[in-house]
């Protein structure tokens, strides 16, 4: 079939046929789809109060950078920082670990290119590998990575710059080198240059990218003098402190101590079996994103445990679905766009991963939970990392139908999961093609 004027005319003739047509589409032309589409009801719904609240420190701002995963992760080791020193607000460097992300991901991608150097330059896995050499986004196993090898530093340490909070002439900056890189070093194994000298090559390489992140985000400090104040007004200070030592001393969390568990209700991601993706990583040495998958309900009793324990929760989700920015409401009666339309999109959870619909794009956190009279929950208290803007004061409210549909992970403390779980996370993995939904990096930016 194809679109004749006979058939545009047909369509014409029938969508003024309906009066209310043509009054819906002047609304949605001059306001837009989602404003249009609100329920008027929506605003009664989800009020930001919960049995289990914990109280961290200021609402953070990732701004145009797709740090989303790294801020969720800080915010979640801050939280202990704060109670530890008996601080108002406190905020860790985010510059700081986003400096080493770029050098060990550039070395990544370089050494991923060396392995794969008889492969065909039209083949999908380098067509994939150079559609985006570079970008912001990560997993929790990633941050862990760079947390183990270079430590952490608070914000007044390495403070945000210009490229930090506005990444994307970074990111078109390297992912151009690499991509000329890729090339040259092709060129020199099609040339029969020895391994050793593409080595070389490679190394140099990456010298010119060091040089670019730290002129682009500062130099990284390698010991600093930790200040601060507490809530009683009382000055303190830690002189000559590492990076390293620092994380140990003030978070002082074991990180092997977390594991994440994820929902992919798909047909060929059975539950209670561990995944991996293949390529996915940032640090070369370091630990690769592991994932155990288990049922939703499982999800949701584990953050309540964690929560009811004092822990916040690190989790990644489809943010942009049913999505009001502006109230910080995440639930699936925040539109009706099917009668605005007169068109179905509804999927199941399974159909959306399968068909590229949804995936993980952000990372926040979990920092309360309202339960009912059974211990289940009706909705979520969510730390975002948008500024103090949106939401409430920064901070939104999710329902338990949108977390059954839209939470994709969670990070969770090995302690909560049972003996089977435990025993289930030691599997060895199964190896995800690289652009499989499940391998997507959070990396939404505000």
């Amino acid at each position: 079939m194809k679109i004749t004027k006979n058939l545009l005319e047909k369509w014409q003739r029938e969508f003024e046929s309906d009066p209310q047509n043509e009054m819906l589409m002047h609304a949605v032309c001059e306001n837009g789809i989602l404003k249009v589409a609100k329920r008027k009801d929506s605003k009664n719904k989800l009020t930001p109060l919960f049995s289990i609240r914990l109280k961290g420190g200021d609402v953070t701002n990732q701004k145009q950078s797709g740090r989303c995963w790294m801020f969720a992760a800080l915010n979640t080791f801050r939280y202990q920082i704060i109670k530890k020193l008996n601080l108002k607000t406190f905020e860790l460097s985010e510059n700081y670990p986003l400096f080493f992300d770029k050098l060990e991901k550039c070395n990544y991608f370089l050494e991923t290119i060396l392995k794969t150097l008889d492969e065909k330059i039209e083949d999908r896995l380098l067509s994939f590998l150079l559609m985006d050499p570079i970008q912001d986004g990560g997993q929790w196993d990633m941050l862990c990575n760079l947390v183990k090898k270079y430590g952490l530093v608070p914000k007044s340490a390495m403070q945000e710059v210009a490229v930090s909070s506005n990444t994307a002439e970074l990111d078109t900056l390297l992912d151009t080198k690499l991509r000329r890189d890729t090339y040259l070093l092709r060129k020199s194994y099609q040339e029969g240059i020895s391994r050793e000298e593409i080595q070389s090559q490679k190394e140099d390489m990456l010298q010119e990218i060091y040089q670019i992140l730290v002129t682009s985000l500062g130099l990284p400090p390698e010991t600093f003098d930790f200040e601060y104040v507490d809530k009683e007004d009382q000055y303190h200070v830690d002189k000559n402190i590492t990076p390293q030592a620092f994380f140990e001393k003030y978070v002082g969390f074991d990180l092997d101590d977390f594991v994440s568990i994820i929902n992919a209700p798909t047909e060929e991601k059975p539950f209670y079996e561990t995944y991996s993706v293949k390529y996915l990583g940032n640090v070369i040495e370091g630990k690769p994103v592991t994932y155990l998958n288990l049922p939703i309900e499982r999800l949701k009793e584990l953050v309540i445990t964690q929560l009811k324990d004092g822990y916040p929760v690190w989790f990644g989700c489809d943010v942009d679905k049913e999505l009001d920015r502006q109230e910080g409401k995440m639930d699936l009666d925040n539109y009706d766009k099917k009668t605005l339309f007169n068109s179905d999109f509804s999927m199941k959870k399974e159909e959306a991963l399968n068909h590229y619909e949804s995936r993980m794009t952000h990372a926040m956190v979990f920092m309360g939970v309202n339960l009912l009279e059974d211990e289940t929950a009706d909705k979520y208290c969510v730390e975002n990392s948008w500024g103090k803007d949106v939401g409430s004061e920064g901070f939104y409210v999710m329902s338990d139908s949108w977390f059954s549909k839209y939470v994709y992970q969670i990070v969770i403390l090995k302690k909560y999961l049972t003996k089977e779980e435990q025993e289930a996370f030691k599997k060895e993995p199964h190896l995800l093609e690289p652009w499989d939904p499940m391998g997507a990096l959070a990396q939404k930016k505000c």
